[in-house]
């Protein structure tokens, strides 16, 4: 008999975690019985969410303690105001005195909330700096990328900031949306509405061949936290180091010299010494595994 999947990409936040957490052991911190609208909002006549799109909390993945955070893209694109990045720092700074063993943190977001403005801004600044407190504190920051927003602006960044991203195929990460792109630069810079080219430059794949996450999962649930668990087993946070930042800096501007003027991930992908790059939008997880793992380092 199959096992039945359910798709991470087509998931609520509440079902992600439903899904992801051992069976029964997850606890909410502030439901939304508990918290408030967003004011910013109201205050412009515009609908909210008692739990501002956001739900954090406690719970066990194969046995060990973990805090998460799940971000609800369905609501304002995941976009983080005051009251949502309140939520996610007040949730860090809880794992910095628990000492759980990771934080999960299920990034569904397009980046700041534009309709708060500075507050929006600021909380996303706040949560970088928890972020990597935490890590400070000896606890991982897990960030899981799967979902319809992807994780885009500020939360591009603080992906980054994690310990370690796991990303499916469905999944998006990078700074600027293309939808920005297209109009700061125009549409040939950036063709907003060509899905394929926006796959091939910010979607899961691109970025696991890139080296910008851990591990390429399948769009399941049960396969998202079969990789958290897999990941969290083997891993021990050393926390940042500037050894690391430099190493990590330096990697970054030999990857714009290399392939800065380049318009599509199909020239990445042959630049870095993949056979038939075209075929690999079309190829499954397995295969695509193996060629990362045959390329150079």
């Amino acid at each position: 008999m199959s096992i039945p999947r359910h798709s991470y990409f087509e998931a609520t936040a509440r079902r992600r975690l439903a899904g992801l957490l051992d069976a029964g052991s997850f606890r909410e911190i502030l439901p939304p019985a508990e918290s408030t609208p967003s004011p910013h909002l109201a205050s412009l006549d515009l609908p909210g969410a008692f739990d501002d799109g956001v739900i954090v909390g406690s719970g066990r993945l194969a046995g060990k303690p973990v805090l998460v955070i799940s971000q609800e893209g369905q609501f304002m694109g995941g976009a983080v105001g005051e009251i949502h990045g309140a939520k996610i720092v007040g949730l860090l700074r809880r794992a910095v005195a628990e000492k759980p063993a990771a934080v999960l943190f299920l990034i569904d977001s397009g980046g700041v909330r534009l309709h708060e403005a500075n507050a929006g801004l600021i909380a996303i600044s706040e949560i970088m700096r928890a972020v990597l407190a935490t890590r400070a504190a000896g606890v991982p920051v897990l960030a899981l990328v799967g979902g319809s927003c992807g994780a885009f602006g500020g939360m591009g960044i603080v992906a980054k900031l994690c310990s370690a991203i796991l990303i499916s195929e469905e999944g998006r990460l990078a700074l600027s949306g293309p939808e920005v792109i297209e109009t700061v630069a125009g549409v040939e810079e950036f063709d907003a509405k060509d899905r394929a080219l926006v796959w091939r430059v910010t979607g899961g794949k691109h970025r696991y061949l890139m080296g910008d996450c851990a591990a390429l999962v399948e769009d399941d649930i049960a396969s998202f936290a079969a990789a958290a668990g897999a990941w969290l087993a083997g891993q021990q946070e050393a926390g940042p180091s500037l050894a690391a930042l430099r190493a990590t800096q330096t990697q970054l501007e030999n990857r714009v010299a290399a392939y800065a003027a380049y318009r599509d991930g199909l020239q990445v992908w042959a630049a870095l010494g993949v056979q038939n790059p075209e075929s690999v939008p079309l190829l499954d997880r397995d295969s695509l595994v193996a060629i990362k793992e045959g390329l150079p380092t």
